[in-house]
């Protein structure tokens, strides 16, 4: 656009130019390819740590707050003290996830989040349904995958270092007697064709919402 234009032109030259580029874009909705499919239901389900998963959550932030206090009276460069603060978060994040992912002494009663886990699997297999669970921390999913064995639930696996991620797709999509698939979501965010399940869990939530949105 020239410089110096006037608002009207300039929005004369704007629109033209998404004429042009018009026919390389393709856009489509769900709605467009897939008509049949029902809309989509969001729900955010808000679990109280356990006890114990409360004193180590506290316990961390307290040492958090206590170790970036240290590194800011020591004149640590501001990229130190991010990383230091972003290290801290993670393990926060975690303890809220599993405790097990930074004790793993503790029993699987004390994570909140599998005990609600374990309620959604059981109503939904109940109501016929299959899942999709996505975490973006693979020990999860292996602790996960342990209760469904315990539990003698049959289940599909990925996560980034699964080999042929296409047979395992096939093989929950073909069989309807799996009821769940447990995803690594930075190893099964993109490029999977899961038409076999009707429901996903965010086991915890992802940094990046376009990822989320597209598991």
């Amino acid at each position: 656009v020239p410089d110096g234009m006037k608002g009207e032109d300039r929005a004369w030259y704007d629109q033209r130019h998404l004429q042009q580029a018009a026919p390389y874009i393709l856009r489509r909705s769900k709605k467009l390819v897939a008509p049949e499919l029902p809309e989509k239901i969001e729900q955010t389900l808000y679990c109280e740590l356990s006890p114990s998963q409360s004193r180590l959550y506290n316990e961390l932030r307290e040492q958090g707050q206590k170790a970036l206090f240290d590194l800011e009276m020591s004149g640590a460069s501001e990229g130190r003290m991010r990383m230091e603060a972003l290290t801290r978060l993670l393990r926060l994040r975690q303890t809220c996830t599993d405790p097990r992912l930074l004790r793993p002494e503790m029993a699987p009663a004390d994570s909140a989040k599998l005990k609600a886990l374990e309620e959604i699997l059981e109503e939904a297999i109940d109501g016929g349904h299959r899942l999709l669970v996505f975490s973006q921390f693979v020990e999860a999913l292996k602790l996960i995958s342990e209760m469904l064995r315990e539990k003698e639930l049959p289940f599909c696996y990925i996560d980034g270092s699964t080999v042929n991620r296409q047979k395992e797709c096939d093989r929950f999509n073909g069989d309807e007697s799996i009821p769940v698939f447990l995803i690594s979501l930075k190893a099964g965010g993109t490029g999977l064709n899961l038409t076999g399940a009707d429901m996903v869990v965010h086991f915890d939530p992802w940094w990046n919402p376009a990822v989320e949105a597209q598991a």
